[in-house]
């Protein structure tokens, strides 16, 4: 089994809780919970990791989602120390460690300044958080593994005031979408990639 993404996301900020709670099928989150992001291959393995961590602690799940490739889990609870057991909990139905994990790759990211009325309308239709205005900057980021894409919008949210647009969690790659004024979109950049290259792990080939 591998250990794709594996992040606590220590204060949940309130758009992503927001758009967590638009596209969360299970529990959704309220903001300033606590919550873990759990990605693994085989994906039908999530099934036992969500298991024991029900099992042992107080922690909801949010999603469960079971795609092709790989399967993701996000769980939350106010209380930090439950969701620590969580993950606690996963690493040792796993026989693993967080430095088992593996550590995310930027696979691309873009600013685009000054969007036109047409691409924000094409954006704003696939966008389940936030709207895209014209004339705003519009920020792109590609993760590799997707799940650490959450812990990028969360660090976003954080450094500047910014619209989550989107966020897309689970797959071959991760992806974040943020809008808004130029130099806060430069500032939540620079937050969401030093929050990615910050976390430790294996190369993300599996090496």
């Amino acid at each position: 089994m591998q250990l794709r993404t594996f992040c606590y996301l220590d204060v949940l900020q309130p758009q992503l809780t927001g758009f967590f709670q638009t596209v969360a099928a299970g529990f959704q989150p309220l903001e300033g919970q606590a919550a873990l992001m759990v990605e693994v291959a085989p994906g039908i393995s999530i099934n036992e990791l969500t298991d024991a961590a029900l099992k042992h602690t107080r922690v909801y799940p949010g999603m469960q989602i079971v795609e092709r490739a790989y399967g993701l889990l996000e769980l939350h609870h106010f209380d930090q120390g439950d969701v620590r057991a969580a993950g606690e909990q996963i690493l040792k139905k796993l026989g693993m460690t967080e430095a088992d994990r593996l550590a995310p790759e930027i696979v691309s990211r873009e600013i685009i300044t000054g969007i036109d009325g047409h691409q924000s309308m094409l954006i704003n239709r696939m966008r389940h958080g936030q709207m895209l205005l014209e004339g705003d900057a519009l920020y792109v980021l590609e993760t590799n593994p997707a799940g650490y894409a959450a812990l990028a919008a969360n660090e976003a949210e954080k450094a500047a005031h910014i619209e989550l647009l989107e966020v897309i969690t689970f797959g071959a790659f991760g992806r974040l979408y943020l809008g808004g004024r130029e130099e806060e979109i430069r500032q939540a950049a620079a937050a969401a990639e030093r929050a990615l290259k910050s976390i430790k792990g294996r190369g993300p080939r599996g090496s």
